[in-house]
Formats: C-alpha cells, sequence, structure tokens
C-alpha cells in the first residue's frame, strides 16, 4: 500500500493506492497558505489517511508529494511555489522528519502523468497535457518520468507561437501557455464568471464574435501542443488533463477535428493518426496524488489500474 499527496493551491488530495495502483481510499482538505501551514495540511493528510486504513505510517510502502513550482526530487525543496505563499520550502526532509521515514517530492503536473500513465493498459510511452491555469506536460517512458536533462522536459507551455503574442510569465512573447490555458482566457475574456471558460463558450455559441475567435484559438492552440509532443518525443497517447479538461468530450471532439483536418492537408501528419492518440483523463480521477504515491516505488504494471469515482 503507498500513500499520496497533492497539494494544490486551495485542496489537497490524499489517497492510498494498493498493489495495482488503484485508489482505495481518498479524502480531500483545505491548503493551508504559507510555508508553515503547507507542512502542516501534508502532516495532516498523511495522518488521516494513516487513521482511516487502521495502520501506522510505517507500514506505506512508499509517502510521496506532487506540488506546484520549481522541484529538486534529490532534496525535496520545492520552489517558487507563489500560489501556495512562499518562495522555498525543504518540504521533503520538514515532513519526513515529522513523520519518521522519508517523503519523495515531485513537481504536480510530473505527478499527475505517472498517476495517468497507469490507466492505459499495455501502454509504453505517454504525455499528460495538463490544462490549466498555465500549460504543461509530463511525460512517462517505459513507467519511469522522462524529466530531461535539467527538470525542463515537457515545458511546451513555453514555446513561443506567435513572436508578436502576448507577454508570457517566462519572459518570452505568444508562448503556447498565453492563449492555451486558464490564464489566457481569463485574460482576453475579462467576466465576472468564477469558471472564465464557461462564459466565454456560452458568448461564442451565442454567436459572439470575440468569443469565437478565443474559442477558436485555444483549439487550435491545444490541437498544437499535442502534435508537438508526438513529434517531438513520439509517444503512442496523449492525455489531457487539468481543469479544462473538465469541459469533457465537447473539448476532446474539437481538438480531434483539428487534427484530422492537418491531415487532410498533410500525408505526413495523416500517417501519424493524431486525433487517434488524444484522450481525456476520466472525471474526477486524482491523477497527481496516485502519480506522488507511485514515485517512490512504481508499480510494474501488467494491466490497468482501476477508478470508480
Amino acid at each position: 500500500m503507498r500513500l499520496g499527496l497533492d497539494i494544490g493551491g486551495t485542496k489537497t488530495d490524499a489517497v492510498a493506492v494498493d498493489d495495482t495502483g488503484s485508489v482505495i481510499d481518498r479524502v480531500r482538505l483545505v491548503t493551508g497558505f504559507g510555508a508553515d501551514a503547507v507542512v502542516r495540511t501534508a502532516l495532516e493528510g498523511v495522518e488521516t489517511i494513516a487513521v482511516r486504513a487502521g495502520v501506522g505510517v510505517s507500514a506505506f510502502d512508499s509517502i510521496g508529494v506532487g506540488i506546484p513550482g520549481q522541484v529538486d526530487t534529490a532534496s525535496g525543496t520545492v520552489m517558487h511555489a507563489v500560489n501556495l505563499g512562499f518562495d522555498e520550502l525543504d518540504l521533503g526532509a520538514r515532513l519526513g522528519g515529522m513523520l519518521g521515514r522519508g517523503v519523495k517530492v515531485e513537481n504536480d503536473v510530473k505527478a499527475a502523468a505517472l498517476g495517468a500513465y497507469h490507466l492505459l493498459p499495455s501502454t509504453r510511452s505517454m504525455a499528460y497535457l495538463n490544462l490549466g491555469t498555465g500549460l504543461a506536460a509530463g511525460l512517462v517512458i517505459d513507467g519511469a518520468l522522462w524529466r530531461g536533462a535539467r527538470g525542463a522536459a515537457g515545458e511546451i507551455g513555453h514555446i513561443p507561437v506567435d513572436p508578436h503574442g502576448a507577454l508570457c510569465p517566462c519572459g518570452q512573447r505568444g508562448c503556447l501557455e498565453t492563449v492555451a490555458s486558464g490564464s489566457a482566457i481569463a485574460r482576453q475574456w475579462p467576466t465576472d464568471d468564477p469558471v472564465p471558460v464557461l462564459s466565454l463558450l456560452a458568448a461564442a455559441d451565442a454567436g459572439d464574435a470575440v468569443a469565437g475567435g478565443i474559442r477558436s484559438r485555444l483549439i487550435d492552440n491545444v490541437a498544437a501542443a499535442v502534435r508537438v509532443l508526438v513529434l517531438t518525443v513520439d509517444v503512442e497517447v496523449v492525455v489531457i488533463g487539468g481543469g479544462l479538461s473538465a469541459l469533457g468530450d465537447p473539448l476532446l471532439d474539437e481538438v480531434r477535428r483539428v487534427l484530422a483536418g492537418w491531415a487532410l492537408e498533410s500525408p505526413f501528419l495523416a500517417s501519424l493518426e493524431l486525433d487517434r492518440r488524444v484522450s481525456l483523463l476520466p472525471a474526477g480521477f486524482p491523477a497527481a496524488a496516485v502519480g506522488a504515491a507511485l514515485v517512490g516505488a512504481p508499480i510494474e504494471k501488467e494491466g490497468a489500474g482501476s477508478w470508480q469515482r
């Protein structure tokens, strides 16, 4: 049995998974703000799952944490987690010291990639495309995360697609993230709606030309992200997750439509069957928490893990 935490800006997911990678228990907590509060939240999540399982913390084969920000996986240090209220936190060492055992820490998107991978039977390679406030991907090859030489593998949100586009937080202009993410929608479509993308889609469906243009750019550039991932790594499957994936089949159908349209114009793209290689993360699946549980002790999978909402 393994334990994983997904620490987000507002909530923390804690899960226990069995030896097949299937979720057997789950709790959700409010995430504290600031370094000390984040550590307390993580500790509460571990202890709550342990109590519910009726075991001590030492009974878990591994304990892992997925968290936003830049993560040094060797030391368990997290940097630049602005939405959590700190610039640097030695989370692995602090939480591990409190628990009396080792704790693995991983970036949340990379952890989610590992969690999503274990839902796929007989798949050797996968890219997890996270469409949230930002845009990033995680890569899993033969069951292991591929981080690259400096940990930047999958940071496709910072590939410029329009040199004259909006300034990206990374310092470049016109990055994918500036046109295909939650923050991109919020910037282009100011609204009081707590879920700006829903307001955007409603306006586009009602015939608003501005909203229609934003929606079109969003879909085209999500499709472009899928194309980049296949052309650079040639993964078997691209799984779309993150907040925007909650749009469900309408998002997937539109992305597939764009990919199929490109295939009609390019025999090369047609040979890659891009529209058949993209899917959605199952609704409600706690991918980052499951992936965090598996980071410390990956499972040799013979089939897919199971998930019931």
